[in-house]
């Protein structure tokens, strides 16, 4: 696990606070499509992303989901950290979108570290500060934007993060990220495919210029 460490967080932490995450933390190997947290969990662990990509989700009432934002290699999701400080339930569902592998580290952690280190300090002031961002860009982005642009936005994210062009997502998948019906993206797509910016497969999407 140091080697991974070493790779991902080297030019953030500093050697004695990475050999303390070998000490306390947990590596985790994770499949595609497995939740990580659920809405209304306590959560007792910080999770810290060595590779492969995490979707965050929120929940309305109705139980439609919208995307908020991925959590790539070298990140951690700052929701989560003010879950743990707060001592409150997750208001977020996360999952795995590739194979992921990650560091669990104890929540006692985090606030012992804040102290002590400076690196983890500028890691968690930096992680809230990008998070704040992607949601003001989802915001942005359901205030300003027609579908059509969200759905390439999407689309475009979705394969940077999975380093794919082909996505291996059903339309009603895309739709409950989206929050919207099957019968639009499934139309939009459609579209995007006459305008020769896709291409339509049985069991995937390939992207072909967005």
């Amino acid at each position: 696990m140091k080697k991974e460490l070493l790779e991902t967080f080297e030019s953030q932490f500093e050697q004695s606070l990475i050999d303390e995450i070998v000490a306390e933390g947990k590596l985790v190997e994770v499949p595609a499509g497995e939740i990580l947290m659920d809405i209304g969990n306590y959560i007792r662990s910080i999770p810290l992303l060595l590779s492969g990509a995490i979707k965050v989700l929120r929940e309305d009432d109705e139980g439609d989901e919208l995307l908020l934002y991925y959590l790539e290699q070298g990140e951690t999701c700052s929701m989560t950290m003010a879950c743990c400080m707060g001592q409150t339930k997750s208001e977020i569902r996360a999952i795995t979108e590739t194979e992921t592998e990650i560091v669990m580290v104890p929540v006692q952690k985090m606030e012992e570290w804040m102290a002590k280190y400076k690196g983890w300090r500028n890691y968690v002031f930096e992680s809230y500060h990008n998070r704040l961002n992607e949601l003001l860009h989802t915001v942005d982005s359901i205030a300003f934007k027609n579908l059509d642009q969200r759905l390439m936005e999407y689309l475009i994210k979705k394969s940077e993060v999975t380093n794919d062009n082909c996505i291996r997502n059903t339309h009603q998948e895309i739709a409950y990220d989206l929050h919207t019906s099957r019968v639009v993206i499934s139309r939009l797509l459609k579209k995007l495919e006459k305008l020769k910016k896709l291409k339509l497969h049985r069991s995937h999407i390939q992207i072909i210029d967005l």
